[in-house]
């Protein structure tokens, strides 16, 4: 497995906490992010959205609307077609297993099967008077059955979730290897577990916002999006309009948080280009609270209901089961959620046989797709539910039955029976879970826990201890671009497809660069998230660009330090073994200021008109890279959480936090502490907050930051953090990506705490998120059952 890789000159930049480029701009008020754009004479658009779950459209009327003064136009579906050659999206994912007409409608057509759903725009000179217009616009709807509950929409004589679509089941698939029928047979114990993971959203500081910028003189289109993918767009823009490369150009100014929800392509955006080309006019639209709630996807309700069969010793030997994943009312990617996290539920452990059925089933809910974890979360919540429910059934300590399944590190690596999405063997590259393990147990001093909670012991007052595992695998392909250049100035810059969100990617990006010639991370300019700036990207997504954008980075630079000190051997008169990068020149070692500029290096291949490159050298000073990787790279975190609970309030509060996560090999401790931490307080949110709630009819009740909770500084308790490096050997770097990984085993570990501390009443957790009416009910359920 191991490749031979071009060497790492490390100068003192890679592992050092250097400040992060991106933020100076940001903390005096400077950074550009969609909303701060603005173009010429620019219309602004509002939505019309469906108030209903689920009804037939039998007539549209936009005449009042159209006549409000200011009102520049009123677009349905039939109006944008054409330029639109399509009416609905293309399948981001596209997989032959999968059913036709599954994506999501540009604008309605003849029936709306979510609330918020687009049906119309109106462009206007201001976004009060597009809004005005949207409320003058009249539509009849017929009613139509609606279902909320992904186990009712498989049940027999469901109604259907989309009249035209004959079966709620977007996809029936089996996870499944070893021999479970003898195993379950052969085992001295079984339990059975069911859970419910419910709906989350991303909820980033910046929504979703688009402004479709229109140059009649050139019929070319600039496309500013708040997106994690602008080559992805661009992609889909050309699949549906009559664009091509040469008249769209995509950029993601900075994005104030993706977080998944910006991590594919939306209904709003295909028809702001649509309307921008048709109209021959800059159009713009942002997002407002309300719309996020009820038009950006959502993600994490998933029932399992699970059995489990192991030894008196703790030790794993089967597990069999069904998952039914809430899809919702469109598939606009694929089913990706649902397959990680059948994928990720066996996690750092060795399990010995598993079959898992899996249903993705259609809702009249807002469509499901990735939020950060993108079913990993899932799957570890599942998978440590099962190893607590062990521990207790056998009286065993629960880190120590963690500690009995957990793959030894002489197995690594270890190849799974279990294959990712692109039908590649799951191998788990490096690490050492033991020691993750022991780290955590250590760092929250477990040993000594039983003595706090006496210390602590107050009437009406619980408290416990859990823990959590979780593997994360990273660095997703195919590939990712970069292009290394030195201009004439002697300025070095990076141009790649990667996507920045608010990660620190260009610091990242920056530092690897520099490394190579000897430089500060702010002398490297780089330019990200721009279709004209490099032909080829896949943006961000599944904790992947300082693998894959990095790896590219690195190798360019190398490429271009090699060139840089084969001239300056030639200008020099001197022998390449004898030169070193430093300082923005190329100098001889021990002989200070014999040496040449980065800049008159550049000039020497740049060329004069009429005048030869010198003998033995090609033009220029560049080098392009698109690094793809062979699989996933995989790094195991292990949370552990001390928490108490008011028995009276149900309230609970974190007491200490503790994350040991290997992060194979740091670029940037400060950045992956900050990405750690931020994961972490996101699995905070979904497993003691964050409930998107729908009554049975379909219809969102919450919709407000006031109904849908979040955590804030006052939740958050100081999260400690220790990252262990087990480099990677699927990537010149060794590096693993850390953007999704806190969150994995975040609901796991603060379940397993919370089951502890109402340990005395018999509450078994067996749902997220755990909100205080959640223990309530399960309070009342244990005292019924006394």
């Amino acid at each position: 497995m191991p490749r031979s890789w071009l060497p790492i000159n490390c100068g003192g930049k890679i592992g050092r906490p250097a400040r992060r480029l991106e933020d100076w701009p940001l903390v005096r008020g400077e950074g550009c992010f969609l909303d701060d754009i603005n173009s010429a004479g620019a219309l602004e658009v509002a939505f019309l959205r469906s108030p209903h779950s689920h009804a037939r459209i039998l007539s549209i009327d936009a005449q009042a609307a159209r006549r409000l003064p200011g009102v520049a136009a009123i677009f349905t579906l039939s109006d944008l077609l054409p330029p639109l050659t399509l009416k609905r999206l293309p399948l981001q994912f596209p997989d032959a297993t999968l059913p036709p007409d599954i994506t999501p409608f540009v604008l309605a057509e003849d029936e709306v099967i979510y609330v918020g759903e687009p049906i119309a725009l109106a462009a206007a000179e201001s976004r009060y008077v597009a809004e005005d217009a949207v409320a003058q616009i009249s539509v009849e709807y017929e009613p139509m059955p609606a279902i909320a509950d992904c186990r009712a929409a498989i049940e027999p004589g469901a109604s259907r979730v989309h009249s035209v679509v004959p079966n709620n089941v977007i996809a029936a698939f089996n996870q499944s290897f070893g021999d479970t029928s003898s195993a379950f047979a052969k085992a001295e114990h079984k339990l059975r577990i069911s859970l419910k993971q419910h709906r989350g959203s991303a909820q980033p500081m910046e929504g979703r916002g688009v402004l479709a910028s229109y140059e009649s003189a050139l019929r070319h289109l600039t496309f500013w999006s708040s997106t994690q993918l602008p080559h992805e767009l661009r992609t889909a823009l050309m699949k549906v309009l009559p664009l091509e490369e040469t008249t769209l150009r995509v950029v993601a100014p900075d994005v104030g948080g993706g977080f998944g929800a910006k991590y594919l392509i939306y209904s709003e955006e295909v028809a702001l280009a649509a309307a921008a080309l048709k109209l021959k006019r800059s159009l713009k639209w942002i997002e407002d609270r309300r719309e996020h709630f009820i038009a950006a996807i959502q993600e994490r309700e998933q029932y399992w209901d699970i059995e489990v069969a192991f030894n008196s010793d703790g030790r794993l030997r089967a597990v069999r089961g069904q998952m039914i994943h809430d899809q919702g009312a469109y598939t606009p990617q694929g089913i990706n959620v649902a397959y990680n996290a059948a994928t990720a539920f066996p996690g750092p452990y060795m399990l010995p046989a598993y079959d898992l059925q899996v249903i993705a089933t259609s809702t009249n809910k807002v469509p499901g797709s990735t939020v950060r974890g993108a079913g990993y979360p899932q799957g570890a919540f599942a998978m440590e539910r099962c190893l607590d429910r062990i521990a207790a059934h056998l009286s065993i300590d629960r880190a120590e039955v963690r500690r009995r399944n957990l793959v030894p590190r002489e197995k690594i690596p270890y190849v799974t029976p279990l294959k990712t999405r692109s039908g590649k063997a799951i191998v788990i590259d490096s690490g050492d879970f033991a020691a993750t393990l022991n780290a955590a147990l250590e760092a929250i001093d477990y040993a000594g826990f039983a003595e706090r909670r006496r210390k602590r012991q107050v009437d009406g007052i619980c408290t416990g201890i859990g823990i959590g595992c979780g593997l994360k695998g990273s660095g997703r392909g195919p590939y990712e671009s970069a292009i290394v250049r030195i201009g004439q100035s002697g300025k070095i810059s990076i141009y790649s497809g990667a996507a920045p969100m608010g990660q620190g990617l260009r610091t990242a990006l920056a530092q690897i660069c520099a490394t190579e010639f000897g430089i500060a991370p702010e002398d490297v300019s780089v330019v990200v998230g721009d279709t004209a700036a490099v032909p080829l990207g896949m943006g961000g997504f599944a904790s992947r660009q300082t693998v894959t954008a990095g790896s590219s980075v690195h190798l360019a630079s190398v490429q271009v330090r090699d060139k840089v000190l084969q001239i300056a051997g030639h200008m020099l008169e001197a022998s390449v073994e004898d030169l070193e990068c430093a300082g923005g020149r190329v100098e001889i070692k021990g002989v200070p200021g014999r040496g040449v500029s980065l800049k008159d290096i550049a000039t020497a291949v740049y060329g004069s008109p009429g005048y030869s490159i010198p003998s033995g050298l090609t033009a220029g000073l560049e080098y392009a890279e698109n690094f793809a990787p062979e699989g996933l790279t995989y790094g195991m975190g292990c949370h552990a959480v001390e928490i108490e609970v008011d028995i009276g309030t149900c309230r609970s509060r974190i007491l200490r936090y503790v994350v040991v996560n290997d992060s194979g090999r740091i670029i940037n401790p400060a950045i992956v502490e900050g990405q750690l931490v931020g994961g972490t307080v996101h699995g905070i949110g979904n497993a003691l907050f964050e409930w998107m709630g729908y009554d049975d009819n379909a219809q969102p009740i919450t919709v407000t930051l006031a109904d849908y909770l979040l955590p804030t500084a006052t939740e958050v308790p100081y999260i400690d953090v220790k990252s262990l490096e087990f480099p990677s050997p699927l990537n010149p770097l060794g590096v693993k990506g850390v953007g999704e990984s806190g969150s994995v085993p975040a609901t796991a570990a603060i379940a397993s705490a919370l089951e502890n501390a109402l340990e005395p009443f018999g509450v078994k957790i067996d749902q997220v998120p755990i909100t205080p009416s959640v223990l309530h009910k399960l309070l009342q359920r244990a005292r019924k059952h006394e």
